[in-house]
């Protein structure tokens, strides 16, 4: 999968706990992985743990025009 860059989205859940051990497993593979979290999903954990894992700002707006990526999610 190389030059793929996967989109993990987590919503409001108790798995949004579980999300976080597989971006890391991730990440751990060589994967580039960009978060896109649901406001309900960052009342379980927050973008700051991602951030952390993946190296890479954490998409918490779809409109936030800092990133390309989420006009398109």
């Amino acid at each position: 999968m190389s030059g793929h860059e996967l989109v993990v989205g987590v919503a409001g859940g108790v798995a949004a706990y579980k999300s976080a051990a597989l971006v890391s497993q991730l990440v751990q593979l060589g994967r580039r992985v960009t978060v896109v979290m649901t406001p309900s999903a960052s009342r379980f954990i927050g973008a700051a743990t991602f951030q952390a894992l993946t190296g890479r700002a954490v998409v918490t707006d779809l409109f936030d025009e800092r990133y390309p990526l989420g006009p398109h999610i």
